[in-house]
């Protein structure tokens, strides 16, 4: 099923719009279609800005670590226990 979303705009952003839906090849209708999915799919993944605060935050714990030799050995005897 569709549904039709009527938008108001002024006429200069209608007209600039459409030339960027043409400009990649696009229709004006199916141009605004796939700005809104990229648009939701942004919010759903939190955005660019979210995930490096995220990963920063991450970098900044330093926690203790076993040599990776060794906790592979840990591991492989956890197998045989």
């Amino acid at each position: 099923m569709s549904t039709r979303l009527q938008v108001v705009m002024d006429d200069a952003e209608v007209h600039a719009y459409r030339r960027l839906a043409v400009r990649d090849g696009l229709t004006l209708s199916e141009w605004v279609r796939q700005k809104l999915r990229q648009a939701a799919r942004q919010q759903a993944s939190g955005g660019a800005d979210r995930k490096l605060a995220a990963i920063r935050a991450a970098a900044r714990n330093d926690f203790p670590t076993a040599d990776v030799d060794q906790m592979l050995r840990e591991i492989e005897s956890g197998y045989r226990a």
